[in-house]
């Protein structure tokens, strides 16, 4: 490329030929790797600038975004978001004029079809507890007084679903780190149909006998609910970055959104199990819902409640195994190539407790907390339902109630879904003040339970009920599962996030336990504290990834792998993106965003040497003279030139310097 005084357009990326190109002379003097026939001209910095400082991340002076004083901040990420809503309307409303129907396809194929999995395993686990008054009002000598079955079973239906979801958790996160994440997908389906075949077929000798039969047929459905939380996040999560190196505007600001919308499957799972329930008990006991309840009625009506989503599972085994791409794997066998790994990278895991310990404590301890106050949110119904109607045996009314609590908490899913990318608001954000909420509706009563259980004030207490529930989804429900993946490395992120979750099950173990035995005035003084301290931990160990760029993240886990965590500069661990146990330990001193920037032009530079190389060996090989060049990054460049040729000058850089809208329809569903 021949120094010119005016900016060179080039009509293709090619036109670099064999040599990399070289970096900006940042500093005001050559290039790094200074060559008499080479200069930089006013459109190369620019590339580098459009490729390594976005619009979206970086003010116009190049500066991230985390760095600006605290208006100039407000006013660049409300900006951003302006053009971003914008542009995603402009997409919706073009999409619904070629097609009324096609923004209806769209959501069902980028955030149904994701978490279908989670849909149907909220539908059948929540369906436990809602059929089980059914089952005490309909066999109340096994399942109330337990005088013809062992209370111990009886009893064990709940541990032993909560026991096979936490094998599934840490068993199937091992495997989608091992195998991979498309393998993984497919044995959770197939284990969830095979259990709820299982469910709607157990059956025993004596009432004892189905309920042991029962019990273990929920253990092994359990398995495959366990293995949906870290399959899910991570294909999710993972397709949304996409493949290639270059990273992408829905990455940076749709990821969260993505996971979120995934994981609200489970609201509408639970929605539809109550409206269900609903309706087949109507049909089976003769369009009445009152006691007294016969024996066929319930088994009639919760087989059949279980053999619906039967069909649904058995069409998600088909999906996973004829439509989701192998390229699920794709940045999974990308980490494993890149550190010469073909089986389980222990390595990673090894340092993963090392350089993210206080990481661990915050995913794991947070979802710990939370599991306690998802339980625990069920002591609300019981009591305002008791206080409504003291003397109805009708499971109807609790039904009904749920059914509006579920409605509720969808209301917190989604809200959550859209705050969750906000920057100035964000996941860590929306974590604490979720805890902190569910810790003051709970703390409230607790002081005055008399007060509020009251037909006087019970108003009150169903108020608290609700809007716990709002706040619980609206915060650390949805968050929990979105950090438990987003905040570690992909060669182990399915095993991090299983582990995180299992723990969180333990916390469910634990409300369930305690529950036994605690009278209800006693739950109302314990439960609040584990919202406290989810707060306490979210503050302190939990980092906040918020507008942080995914593989960014994966850029500087490559230094930690390869033992040269101090010569990492970029904004991974800028101190917005860190832990406050994290800066307390001074990860982020080395920040530097000039040095950082030169060092990426270096990194850069070796890739493209690295690929030049490998193509012309290919080249060679094939004695051919065309050969094709796909790289997300060499496409990148190349477009960007192409539009450069539209405006020799860089005028009107600001609009130039944007990518096209990927368009509303151009995510990609799991």
């Amino acid at each position: 490329m021949a120094a010119t005084g005016e900016a060179t357009v080039y009509d293709d990326v090619t036109r670099f030929g064999p040599n990399p190109p070289h970096g900006p002379d940042v500093s005001g003097g050559h290039p790094p790797f200074e060559d008499p026939h080479i200069d930089m001209t006013a459109n190369e910095k620019e590339v580098f600038k459009y490729l390594l400082k976005p619009d979206d991340m970086y003010d116009e002076n190049g500066v991230y975004w985390a760095d600006l004083p605290i208006m100039k901040r407000v006013k660049f990420v409300s900006k951003v978001d302006r053009q971003e809503t914008r542009r995603e309307f402009a997409a919706f409303w073009q999409m619904f004029k070629n097609d009324p129907l096609a923004p209806i396809g769209f959501y069902f194929r980028n955030m149904v079809l994701p978490g279908a999995g989670l849909g149907l395993e909220g539908y059948v686990l929540f369906s436990i507890g809602n059929i089980k008054p059914l089952f005490q009002a309909a066999f109340p000598d096994c399942w109330k007084s337990n005088t013809i079955c062992d209370k111990t079973w009886v009893n064990a239906i709940d541990y032993l679903e909560i026991c096979g979801i936490i094998v599934g958790q840490i068993l199937v996160g091992f495997i989608g780190d091992w195998i991979g994440r498309r393998w993984g997908l497919i044995q959770d389906a197939t284990i969830m149909f095979i259990g709820l075949i299982m469910l709607v077929c157990a059956w025993g000798v004596t009432q004892n006998g189905w309920v042991i039969c029962y019990a273990w047929s929920l253990f092994f459905y359990g398995i495959g609910v366990g293995g949906e939380y870290p399959m899910t996040a991570t294909s999710g999560m993972e397709n949304a970055v996409g493949s290639g190196k270059v990273s992408t505007r829905e990455d940076r600001l749709h990821r969260g959104r993505k996971v979120v919308s995934a994981f609200l499957m489970q609201g509408w799972g639970q929605f539809f199990n109550q409206v269900i329930l609903i309706l087949l008990l109507l049909i089976f006991h003769h369009g009445s819902g009152n006691a007294p309840y016969s024996k066929i009625a319930a088994q009639y009506t919760y087989r059949v409640s279980f053999a619906i989503p039967a069909v649904g599972t058995a069409w998600l085994i088909y999906f996973r195994t004829f439509k989701v791409k192998a390229s699920a794997n794709r940045q999974l066998r990308l980490a494993k190539k890149k550190n010469a790994v073909t089986g389980y990278d222990v390595e990673s895991l090894r340092l993963t407790f090392y350089y993210f310990g206080g990481r661990i404590l915050a995913t794991a301890g947070t979802w710990y907390m939370n599991d306690v106050f998802f339980y625990g949110n069920k002591l609300f119904q019981s009591e305002f339902i008791h206080v409504i109607m003291p003397t109805s045996s009708s499971i109807m009314p609790a039904w009904l109630y749920n059914l509006i609590n579920v409605g509720v908490s969808l209301c917190g899913y989604y809200l959550a879904s859209f705050l969750v990318d906000n920057k100035l608001y964000g996941r860590k954000h929306m974590q604490s003040l979720g805890f902190l909420m569910d810790f003051i509706f709970f703390i409230i009563p607790g002081t005055q339970l008399g007060y509020y259980t009251s037909k006087e004030h019970i108003k009150e207490f169903q108020a608290m009920y609700f809007l716990s529930s709002f706040f619980q989804q609206f915060g650390p429900n949805c968050v929990t599962f979105l950090a438990a993946a987003e905040v570690y490395p992909v060669a182990v992120r399915a095993t991090a996030h299983g582990f995180s979750a299992a723990v969180g099950k333990l916390g469910a173990l634990t409300a369930a336990v305690g529950y036994s035995y605690w009278s209800t005035q006693t739950k109302f003084w314990v439960v609040p504290w584990f919202g406290l301290a989810g707060v306490i931990l979210n503050v302190i160990w939990m980092p906040d990834t918020t507008g942080l760029d995914l593989k960014e993240q994966e850029r500087r886990w490559a230094y930690i792998r390869a033992g040269r965590e101090k010569d990492y500069h970029g904004i991974a661990i800028h101190p917005k993106h860190l832990s406050l146990w994290e800066r307390m330990r001074g990860v982020g001193k080395p920040y530097d965003p000039e040095l950082d920037f030169k060092q990426r032009i270096e990194e850069m530079r070796g890739e493209w040497e690295e690929r030049m190389q490998a193509k012309m060996q290919e080249k060679e090989q094939q004695h051919d003279d065309h050969f094709a060049d796909d790289d997300d990054f060499h496409s990148e460049v190349s477009s960007y030139f192409k539009r450069s040729t539209k405006s020799p000058n860089m005028k009107g850089m600001e609009n130039e310097k944007t990518p096209p809208a990927e368009g509303l329809d151009g995510a990609n569903g799991i």
